[in-house]
């Protein structure tokens, strides 16, 4: 018998600070294992956190700025032509009255003019500043933005939790004990995700087929139980293709040894669940070769969907992130 035993591990150094699951026990996918100490974790996301709210704050600040110059930047400018062409018409006035003085009028004019398209450019430097942005854009609240997720990660990975359906094979860890990140925490076969690697000698493969129905018993049961099964593929080379060593020597010298190839069955589930077999059991395997219609080679794979769920960890870093802009008051856009 042979099937996916999965290695949990340790992502971060830490004690274990309780284990919720034993050798032979089921667990489901999501329940927690093990509990690791995260003392240090959540002094670091408390550490991260007023890192974050400073430079919030800094470009809080600057981006009002920014709006408010869009807003007076006209009135200033507006203000400034208004008070030049007051004196310019006073100025006509006087000289048509017969006063025979200097009037400066025509310089503050050129001069509100200039302070004019001035004012123009900085509200065209404004609007492409702002126009379309948030805080949350900016370069320094981005990088406090990944410093905080990275530390709610690390939070989450204090509690290591079964990726898949399975059965506890071994635990490798007791209360107290230090783990570095790598270290195996619990080694588990997958539930259903169970096979028959048969080791059939080349001569017997002949009218193999994937597909052909095989009737397997196992040492555990004996007789009493048979299971129903189907040959899923037919092994491509055998353990002496993989060998160290070479099959013949330099000399030329060479003894045939009859070789095993490994076929192996996939199993009914239902049996399994009636009657489970564990991984390393020994088993008989008879092959039904009436029908030799089927491929030699499958494309399936036989192993169960085992992808680790690693979106918790995600999830929660981004719910505490949205938590802190929600405070922040980040999530409006600048007009």
């Amino acid at each position: 018998m042979s099937g996916d035993v999965i290695a949990i591990t340790s992502r971060e150094p830490a004690s274990v600070l309780a284990v919720h699951a034993d050798n032979t026990q089921s667990v489901q996918r999501g329940q927690l294992l093990v509990e690791l100490d995260p003392a240090r974790a959540q002094v670091a996301m408390r550490r991260r956190k007023p890192i974050w709210r400073e430079p919030y704050a800094a470009c809080g600040r600057s981006l009002p700025g920014s709006t408010n110059l869009m807003r007076r930047s006209p009135q200033r400018a507006s203000a400034r032509a208004g008070t030049g062409r007051l004196p310019t018409q006073t100025g006509v006035g006087r000289r048509r009255r017969g006063f025979r003085r200097r009037d400066p009028s025509r310089a503050r004019r050129r001069d509100d003019q200039a302070a004019w398209r001035a004012s123009g450019s900085e509200l065209q430097q404004a609007r492409a500043a702002v126009e379309g942005t948030s805080v949350n854009d900016n370069p320094e609240v981005l990088a406090a933005i990944a410093r905080v997720h990275d530390a709610a990660i690390t939070l989450s990975h204090m509690q290591l939790v079964a990726p898949v359906d399975g059965v506890v094979a071994q635990r490798n860890v007791q209360i107290g004990q230090h783990v570095a990140p790598g270290h195996t925490v619990d080694g588990r076969g997958t539930a259903g995700a169970v096979w028959v690697d048969a080791n059939f000698k080349e001569g017997q493969l002949e009218d193999v087929r994937v597909g052909q129905p095989a009737t397997i018993t196992a040492d555990i049961y004996g007789a009493k139980v048979s299971y129903h099964g189907r040959v899923w593929w037919i092994g491509c080379r055998n353990r002496r293709g993989v060998a160290l060593l070479p099959p013949q020597n330099a000399s030329g010298n060479w003894i045939k040894i009859v070789q095993r190839v490994p076929v192996r069955v996939a199993l009914d589930a239902a049996q399994l669940r009636e009657h489970p077999l564990r991984v390393g059991l020994s088993v008989s395997v008879i092959i039904d070769i009436s029908d030799t219609s089927g491929p030699l080679m499958s494309e399936a794979s036989l192993a169960a969907d085992t992808r680790a769920e690693t979106g918790d960890a995600n999830l929660q870093a981004d719910r505490i992130v949205a938590r802190i802009l929600a405070q922040n008051n980040a999530d409006a856009l600048v007009p």
